[in-house]
């Protein structure tokens, strides 16, 4: 048996180290939003032969067009995120695309959302997060008759959340990254992975609080975390090598969904023993010490 417990101190500075970059991050720069939540208008040229980033700029400005953002794509193509523009002045970027580089460009792709839209999209985000955190603390307090696994396990869940978010806030300050609806996806998706593996835990703890009360229970949370480990990488495993396959192997426009859904796996691995069980391990000892007071 593993002696889990002995060790929180270290669990709290690794989580903290994770952590405290991303909510500053988040606090002061927030994110890099896509035009899904800041509304603008989305193109995707493809071209018969490579074109210069730069010559796609200056053929902007000529046009009159406020660029976003410019983003190769694979092969021939790449992506002009602008601020939402008539079709005139998209015709004209696109003549002066084809005429500074002499090649045939074609419209893969026009996107544009409002910036109604793109709000009415991130207030649904945030009620389904709300409303599905809520439905998890009141399903794991009313399956394990205890308010305290309930609670253990959303802490475990938004530590998970705080990760994928501060991350992605990082990446979008550093390397442009954007949040988009795909973005969304793959953050509601993370919290259901969190639960799954802490309520394997958890089962496992009640299942031993049953068979012997007198047993302390520390040895308790070890026991269940030494058993349940070898499931939990084995399960997680399978999934993060094929996320690892889709970044490396993947289309570009996915490859920021898949980075999310695999920092949400890789986080939902570590909260369930190290955050989820220290969490109902403390709260244990703190009412064990106040019994003993009165």
């Amino acid at each position: 048996m593993i002696r889990f417990s002995k060790y929180i101190w270290l669990y709290v500075v690794l989580s903290a180290l994770v952590l405290v970059p991303g909510i500053y991050s988040l606090i002061r720069n927030g994110f890099h939003q896509s035009i899904d939540f800041a509304g603008g208008t989305l193109i995707e040229y493809r071209t018969d032969k490579p074109v210069p980033l730069a010559v796609v700029t200056a053929a902007a400005e000529a046009a009159g067009v406020h660029m976003v953002s410019l983003q190769q794509s694979q092969g021939d193509s790449f992506l002009v995120r602008m601020k939402q523009e008539p079709k005139e002045k998209i015709a004209v970027l696109t003549e002066e695309i084809e005429g500074r580089a002499s090649v045939s460009a074609a419209i893969m792709r026009n996107e544009t959302v409002g910036p109604t839209l793109g709000a009415e999209l991130l207030s649904k985000a945030l009620f389904a997060a709300i409303l599905a955190i809520s439905a998890i603390l009141a399903y794991v307090a009313y399956a394990f008759k205890n308010i305290r696994f309930g609670v253990a396990a959303i802490i475990a869940l938004v530590h998970d959340l705080f990760v994928v978010l501060g991350i992605f806030s990082l990446l979008g300050y550093y390397l442009g990254v954007e949040v988009d609806t795909l973005f969304v996806t793959a953050f509601l998706t993370t919290m259901s992975f969190s639960v799954h593996d802490t309520i394997v835990v958890f089962d496992r703890i009640r299942e031993y609080m049953k068979r012997d009360r007198s047993r302390p229970f520390e040895e308790i949370t070890d026991m269940a975390l030494t058993e349940t480990m070898n499931r939990s990488l084995t399960n997680s495993f399978t999934i993060i090598f094929m996320l690892v396959a889709l970044v490396l192997m993947g289309g570009e426009t996915t490859k920021w969904f898949v980075v999310a859904l695999l920092i949400g796996t890789v986080s939902g691995t570590y909260s369930s023993p190290f955050v989820a069980t220290p969490v109902l391990l403390l709260w244990h000892r703190w009412e064990k010490r106040r019994s003993l007071r009165k």
